[in-house]
């Protein structure tokens, strides 16, 4: 087996090349003490099993974020038997600069450049021959969307080409590098060493703060003295090869979509309506999904009930955990298996990127970075997501306000709650048209002011527990792209709504079991939820809710799509989950036992104000490894939502 580390730039085509390789052999892999998952695939070729590890983008092997870590101490410390170096032919120059740094690190090394049919388009010519001369390793072209130069990319794979890749540095880094040469294996040892930065033999330590001084002194990094002797080769390829054009076509969709005064409302509009086709779409899955499983669930009841089994051992799998599992399913399922897609189609667009440059601005103001837009967009589909994706910010203390406040952003998993609420208690037509328009435009009116609640919670936490200098980055849009329908439909269904289906289906399954035992003790004339309710009921009161949402809410800590299910249960006074598909005969129940306006307002706060269920609680704390900073997270929205809960109960008690 040959074993590939697949590395490169962010924006280089290097997943696209990895997808196509692999087809459906991929898995997730974690390598040795990293939390970074990242996808392992194989391919069989010419009677070879090549197997490749697609690394996270980076600019270089000295790393600034925890997946630029990953790629570092992959290239660096793990074993492999070549590097396979993807470049943008557009880019080509600032990508040479993690080529060369793989090169001094790694004898075995290909330099693919993907993207040339954009570069065609562009009238750009590259030379591979010419790059692969001054390079002193093999260049294979390739157009990775297309397929194009894949087979000549394998058979250059399983040559095991070495790469005669040689220079020397400016005269003082020299002097170091053969001083810390002597006490390494080689000169690769070596240049590993300067780029790790680290070293338990003094006078190698001694080396490297020089080499840090001299570097500081000239204003400097160990990158650009890389580049200083290969990059005046490089740079004439670009002046004799490289054909560039005047950029006539430059992105005049830009000027639009990252505008101060059109850029927000646009987005804004989009996601409008994401939420339109979403909702509309995912009503009549769920409602074919919900009859299915009801039929299922009665055909099983009859049949135990015709066999004979007893009662303490079908009650429970079937009106518990089956009805929970069926519930969570009918619900998210339908809206996720559109939301991810729609979602991946603009992430291969270039959309979301401009998301977090529309907003960098905005979150710099309030101690962060605008990459915390890429986390709450990623939280929208799921908190969970959102929280692994804070991954991508560069500053620890940043990174934790995004985790922090993920969940201030309401998922997927709470959209048919936040509907259900809104057709209740705010619908003013019959028309079902128009009802789903005035639903979008709420839930993204609770958008936005879930975003204005995280920059004000991410001001106050950068000002105190969190305190520090603002980083910044540098954020690169992506040339915009036609997406892969074909392979966004299957990424997204797979990697995104399955895996997320897949871990609330694991929680969900114990809370269904929980909750019909919940209800079906009784202590005294009462059940053990109506005891919890009614202990509730006061503190309940205070925040214009009562004791059974707040127990539903308790009970629906490992799913919040539960939680509607188990209100119209206790209210019901039933031993098993209730589906009411009537929203009217549902708005009379709870009427009926006194839900108000106030309530109605009180309950939709509370569902986006509390705290994270136990599939985001849980990435949390894999995420910091802390539990001050995971019981942080989870008290902090809650605190919010009881907060605001009370100061609107209060004022609408003064005006009503």
């Amino acid at each position: 087996m040959i074993k590939i580390a697949l590395i490169g730039n962010p924006n280089v085509g290097k997943s696209t090349l990895f997808n196509e390789l692999t087809g459906m052999h991929q898995h997730t892999g974690n390598w040795t003490g990293k939390t970074v998952g990242s996808a392992v695939g194989y391919k069989k070729y010419k009677g070879e099993i090549i197997e490749f590890y697609d690394l996270p983008g980076t600019y270089s092997l000295i790393p600034h974020s925890e997946e630029e870590k990953v790629t570092s101490d992959f290239v660096l410390n793990e074993e492999y038997d070549m590097a396979l170096v993807v470049c943008d032919p557009l880019c080509l120059e600032r990508n040479l600069n993690l080529v060369i740094q793989t090169l001094e690190v790694t004898k075995n090394v290909i330099v693919c450049i993907n993207l040339l049919d954009e570069a065609k388009k562009k009238k750009v010519d590259i030379d591979l021959d010419k790059l692969s001369t001054y390079l002193g390793v093999k260049v294979v072209g390739i157009s990775a969307r297309k397929r194009e130069g894949i087979d000549e990319l394998l058979d250059t794979i399983l040559s095991y080409p070495q790469s005669s890749f040689n220079f020397e540095y400016e005269e003082k880094i020299e002097e170091c590098i053969n001083i810390i040469y002597e006490h390494t294996s080689s000169r690769f040892e070596a240049i590993k060493t300067i780029i790790e930065g680290k070293s338990d033999n003094p006078i190698i330590q001694e080396k490297l703060i020089q080499i840090r001084q001299y570097l500081t002194e000239f204003n400097i990094n160990f990158n650009d003295s890389v580049m200083n002797g290969v990059m005046s080769e490089c740079e004439k390829i670009n002046k004799s090869v490289v054909k560039r054009n005047t950029l006539k076509n430059k992105l005049n969709l830009d000027k639009i979509l990252t505008n101060k005064l059109t850029g927000i409302p646009i987005m804004i509009i989009m996601l409008m309506i994401i939420f339109w086709i979403s909702i509309v779409g995912a009503n009549y899955p769920s409602d074919f999904l919900f009859d299915i499983f009801t039929k299922l669930g009665d055909f099983l009841k009859n049949l135990c009930i015709n066999i004979n089994i007893p009662k303490f051992i079908y009650l429970p799998l079937l009106d518990g955990v089956y009805k929970v599992l069926t519930w969570v399913v009918s619900v998210m399922l339908p809206p996720m298996a559109i939301f991810f897609p729609l979602f991946t189609l603009l992430e291969d667009f270039g959309i979301i990127p401009r998301i977090a440059f529309n907003l960098d601005g905005h979150f710099e103001k309030n101690g962060t970075c605008g990459k915390q837009a890429l986390t709450m967009c990623m939280g929208i589909g799921c908190n969970a997501v959102g929280v692994t994706g804070a991954r991508i910010i560069d500053s620890k203390r940043e990174r934790l306000i995004a985790i922090l406040t993920n969940t201030f952003i309401p998922c997927n998993g709470r959209f048919p709650t936040l509907i259900i609420m809104f057709t209740m208690f705010f619908s003013i037509t019959s028309n079902s048209i128009l009802n789903t328009t005035i639903n979008v435009l709420l839930l993204t009116l609770v958008i936005l002011i879930a975003v204005f609640i995280t920059f004000i919670t991410s001001k106050i936490l950068s000002k105190t527990i969190l305190k520090g200098k603002n980083s910044f980055f540098i954020l690169e849009l992506p040339p915009y792209r036609k997406p892969q329908i074909l392979k966004v439909l299957v990424r997204s269904l797979i990697d995104r709504t399955l895996k997320i289906l897949g871990r609330a289906i694991v929680v969900a399954a114990p809370t269904g079991l929980i909750i019909w035992l919940l209800t079906n003790i009784t202590i005294g004339n009462s059940n053990i939820i109506t005891i919890m309710s009614n202990f509730l009921n006061d503190f309940g009161f205070i925040l214009g809710l009562d004791g059974v949402i707040l127990t539903a809410f308790i009970l629906g800590f490992p799913a919040n799509e539960i939680v509607l299910p188990i209100i119209i249960m206790a209210y019901l006074s039933s031993n098993t989950m209730m589906d009411i598909n009537d929203i009217y005969l549902i708005k009379n129940l709870f009427v009926t036992n006194g839900w108000t306006i106030t309530t109605a307002i009180c309950m939709i706060i509370f569902i986006i104000f509390h705290f994270p269920c136990s599939t985001t609680l849980l990435t949390i704390y894999k995420e910091t490894k802390s539990i001050k900073w995971t019981l942080l997270s989870f008290f902090l929205p809650l605190i919010i939502g009881i907060v605001l809960c009370m100061l609107v109960n209060f004022i609408f008690g003064i005006i009503i």
